[in-house]
Order: structure tokens, then sequence, then C-alpha cells
């Protein structure tokens, strides 16, 4: 499986001031990156595009825009390099092919099981007319 790389061009980082630290800590407050990255507007394939755009992610929003919020590290430069690898990261799982499953033949035990189960129900809806006129009989 090959690596998709994005190149730098296609995404924006920017300076943000971090979420949840009702400042206090202020090296965070100074070193959180927001990235953006346009899905429809990427050079990525129309498949990988398309594979991106139904993820059901909170990043990915409506208009096919990734928004990857770091703020876990105090220095901005790790910050923008942990972003990139989220992105890249969510690319790629993208990017794998989705695994085919090789028809199996049925075992012995799930034949045996399923003509069980298919004779319970057809027992059942023959005498399911019987039972209701017999009750009916009975009552009156």
């Amino acid at each position: 499986m090959t690596e998709i790389t994005i190149p730098e061009y296609e995404y924006t980082l920017t300076a943000m001031r971090a979420q949840g630290a009702g400042g206090q800590n202020v090296n965070k407050v100074s070193s959180a990156i927001h990235l953006r990255f346009d899905i429809r507007a990427s050079s990525l394939n129309d498949g990988h595009k398309a594979r991106l755009l139904a993820l059901r992610d909170s990043r990915v929003t409506a208009e096919g825009i990734i928004i990857i919020r770091a703020q876990q590290f105090r220095s901005q430069e790790l910050n923008k390099q942990d972003a990139i690898a989220r992105l890249h990261a969510l690319v790629n799982s993208v990017a794998a092919p989705p695994l085919i499953r090789r028809a199996t033949r049925p075992t012995l035990g799930s034949k045996k099981r399923r003509l069980e189960t298919k004779t319970q129900r057809s027992e059942i809806k023959a005498n399911r007319g019987k039972l209701a006129y017999g009750k009916m009989g009975a009552d009156n």
C-alpha cells in the first residue's frame, strides 16, 4: 500500500487560541494550531475525495473541509507536525482499499441449523390458522 502525501500548498495552518484552558495555561494558548484542508480543491483522485466526503467524522464539515485542531504540545512547531501527521493519517485511512471477503462454503452445522429453523418456521406458519380457529371453537 502506498502512502498518500499531501503537498504543503494544499492546507493552511493558522495559529489560534487554545480552547478549554480557561486562560490558566499561557503557553498552550499561544501554541494552538488549526489546520484547514479543502477536500474538493485538493489534488487527490476522485475516489479518495468521495470516500473522504462520505466519512462520518466530526473533523469533516458539510462543505468538504477538514479542520484539525492541535493544541496538545507547548511548542507551536510540535503542534504543526501533530496536525499534519493527523491529516495524513486521516487521508491514508480512507486510501486503503476495502477488504474483500472471500465467499466461504457453509459448514455442516450451519446447514443443519438453517434447515431446523426453516422447518420450525414452516410448522408455525402451518399451525397459525388452526390454533386460532381451535381456540374460537373451544370458547363458544
